[in-house]
């Protein structure tokens, strides 16, 4: 039974359970198999996808940051609106990428050195930052003036839509820098015990800047995208986004209490959302029962990550 328990909250436990789900639902759905469904079920997942890769390091730093849907929101309002103003769309992917790592680095600032609750600076930005985009566009949506703009989300590379490819790399990407670097190793020490890794040389505060620097940028990549997919800068897109990201990193293996986290187990979370959303809109399920699949969905990652805690715990 113990060995049992330990196989189902352990990473490798969490990819069989996948597995087994994903077979059920490919034989019980119809078209859930099919090329055009898989493209477009990973499609969906794409910026739940981009934004996790460096939720993963908030949350295992101890933090988490509630402001991720506006900051995309606001960044794809930005690269529609700079470039339609400056008639350059690399100018436009610029400002975003800018004002996406500003906000993160704002975030980062007011946690690390002013030592202010991550809930509250993010729940406060949430609100700036949202209210800035429907003030810039005057609550309207921004049309794309370049056509060129479309191609970011409607271009591919053998066969598979560039977002996809962009998402995967960046999964690479944040995975090695989990995996392979001191950055990786510094953030789970600082998740596990900040006064103990403070102790041994890191510069948590530094190291809390940095990685909510990097999730700022990573939002604006992900608000690029969208606002490509969506063909305009909409100052209310990715409203509740925050809440599927934490989702979806603590369905893979993301302690909210800091100090674990694993790329393989984000990358199976980020799935098990699109695939719950994929299947109740094969299915014809209507929107306001998705709410509550999407709320039952956060409660389970929850619970899941107090089984995994009370086991390490234990184990200890």
């Amino acid at each position: 039974m113990t060995s049992l328990k330990k196989i189902f909250l352990g990473e490798q436990g969490l990819v069989m359970i996948f597995a087994i789900a994903f077979v059920i639902v490919a034989l019980t759905v119809p078209n859930f198999l099919t090329e055009r469904n898989m493209l477009g079920l990973l499609q969906s997942v794409v910026t739940i996808g981009i934004v996790s890769c460096t939720m993963m390091f908030c949350l295992a730093s101890r933090d988490f940051d509630l402001s991720v849907g506006s900051t995309v929101a606001f960044c794809g309002m930005i690269a529609v609106m700079a470039s339609n103003a400056t008639g350059s769309i690399l100018l436009g992917l610029l400002a975003a990428l800018v004002c996406g790592g500003f906000v993160g680095f704002v975030n980062g600032v007011v946690i690390a050195k002013f030592r202010i609750n991550a809930l509250i600076t993010t729940l406060a930005t949430m609100q700036i930052v949202r209210g800035f985009a429907l003030i810039a566009s005057d609550g309207r949506a921004v049309g794309i003036n370049d056509p060129n703009f479309y191609q970011l989300a409607l271009s591919n590379f053998l066969g598979i839509p560039t977002p996809i490819w962009i998402m995967a790399i960046l999964f690479v990407f944040f995975g090695f820098l989990l995996n392979r670097t001191v950055f990786g190793k510094n953030t789970l020490a600082i998740g596990g015990n900040p006064e103990a890794s403070r102790l041994a040389g890191v510069n948590v505060a530094n190291m809390r800047i940095w990685i909510f620097a990097a999730q700022g940028l990573v939002c604006a990549i992900a608000g690029i995208l969208l606002a490509s997919r969506i063909t305009s800068g909409q100052p209310n897109a990715a409203t509740g986004l925050e809440l599927s990201v934490i989702s979806a990193c603590v369905l893979g293996g993301v302690s909210l209490a800091g100090g674990r986290a694993a790329m393989t187990g984000v990358i199976v979370g980020v799935l098990i959302m699109g695939i719950a959303e994929n299947v109740m809109n094969l299915l014809n399920i209507q929107a306001f029962y998705q709410y509550v699949v999407r709320g039952l969905i956060l409660l389970i990652a929850v619970l899941l990550d107090n089984l995994r805690s009370t086991a390490v715990g234990r184990r200890t």
